[in-house]
């Protein structure tokens, strides 16, 4: 079992940065692909992106590519998202997500563990 606590959340202005991190618990957390999905009002939950266990490859979502970076600290068993130039669109509840396999995947029934995400406001 695998426990997610995600953390960094808050209302910010558009363009400004936020980062977000991830703490796993368990003792193998470099054997797990990580992820990060969102979800905003009314709408399902999207994938933005992830990276696989040793942290080599990254997967992005086309609207996040460029602005937003997973990154993971394999000795701290967390995962990070750093959030640049923000947009109200990014508006949503950021979840974390374990995947019990080292590759990186972009749909939500691929992961295994889920936190219990939180809320990113960006205000125009």
């Amino acid at each position: 079992q695998v426990q997610l606590v995600e953390s960094g959340g808050g209302l910010v202005q558009a363009g400004d940065s936020l980062r977000l991190s991830c703490a796993a618990s368990g003792h193998t957390f470099s054997s797990y692909a990580m992820g990060w999905f969102r979800q905003a009002p009314g709408k399902e939950r999207e994938f933005v992106a992830a990276i696989s266990g040793g942290g080599r490859s990254t997967y992005y979502a086309d609207s996040v590519k460029g602005r937003f970076t997973i990154s993971r600290d394999n000795a701290k068993n967390t995962v990070y998202l750093q959030m640049n130039s923000l947009k109200p669109e990014d508006t949503a509840v950021y979840y974390c997500a374990a995947r019990i396999v080292p590759f990186g995947a972009t749909t939500q029934n691929e992961y295994d563990y889920w936190g219990q995400g939180t809320q990113v406001t960006v205000s125009s």
